[in-house]
């Protein structure tokens, strides 16, 4: 059975969008997931599992132009911001307040709702991220560190660590499928957000943060992480050992106990 087909899920016919969701419902403490840029809701099975056994409230979408959720286009050439689209669903499932995690891509989306709607946000867990952050200091650390050549190449060499993907090759078959039917035709890698993240909007963040860094990422190392997470108000560090970029996936034990470990805190 796909892990689709495991999760089921239902639509959600929001402003702009049609909405593919998850929710496993109940009376837990919601908390929300928001999916790298190679992947979908597909890529969160093991955490949906873990988190709603902890006995929380698990939401998570596939953002528009991603697996299955498509623009509306009646609405425009606007392409809409993903914050947008959570805010909308959050409305439509009637959620107050939420613990909202995102990892790689999606901890973009994370700080830019996080900075826009701080009275919803219970805490906030970013993992394997830029940040998308545009200042100087930022831009040149990522420039430095880039791999010529390295985006031609398939997304797994860049994403999924070397020990994963020497042991785990029925793992990393998998991670290689939710991929390549992540992304719809025309959608572009980078989601959009409201406004820019940069260092000063992070930097009025209100929620308790846990930054999660993983000591074998190519692309955010703790090292580019810490340059930014600094500048939170309130954040906790915690590394992942042998993990690649797609932490979440290569180890969900350790990430999935970082994570409950934070959020029973808060």
């Amino acid at each position: 059975m796909s892990n689709e087909a495991a999760l089921g899920g239902a639509y959600a016919d929001l402003p702009g969008v049609r909405l593919w969701f998850f929710d496993t419902g109940g009376a837990g403490v919601p908390i929300v997931l928001l999916h790298p840029n190679t992947g979908t809701v597909a890529i969160w099975e093991p955490q949906i599992s873990a988190f709603a056994q902890a006995g929380y409230r698990v939401v998570a979408f596939d953002r528009r132009g991603w697996g299955k959720s498509t623009a509306d286009p009646a609405g425009g050439s606007e392409p809409g911001s993903i914050a947008d689209d959570l805010h909308a669903l959050a409305e439509h499932l009637k959620l107050d307040k939420f613990h909202l995690l995102g990892v790689a891509g999606g901890g973009f989306i994370a700080l830019d709702y996080a900075a826009w709607h701080p009275e919803r946000v219970r805490s906030l867990i970013v993992g394997a991220s830029t940040g998308a952050i545009e200042d100087k200091d930022v831009a040149d650390f990522i420039a430095r560190i880039a791999i010529p050549e390295i985006r031609k190449q398939s997304a797994h060499y860049r994403e999924i660590g070397a020990s994963y993907r020497g042991a785990n090759p029925e793992g990393t078959r998998r991670w290689i499928e939710i991929d390549d039917h992540a992304r719809q035709p025309g959608a572009g890698f980078q989601p959009p957000l409201r406004t820019p993240n940069t260092l000063a909007k992070i930097a009025t963040i209100p929620a308790p943060t846990l930054i999660i860094a993983a000591d074998a990422d190519l692309l955010a190392p703790p090292a580019l992480m810490r340059l930014w997470s600094r500048h939170l108000k309130d954040h906790e560090w915690a590394e992942i050992h042998d993990a690649g970029h797609a932490m979440a996936w290569e180890q969900p034990g350790a990430f999935n106990d970082k994570v409950l470990d934070f959020i029973r805190r808060h």
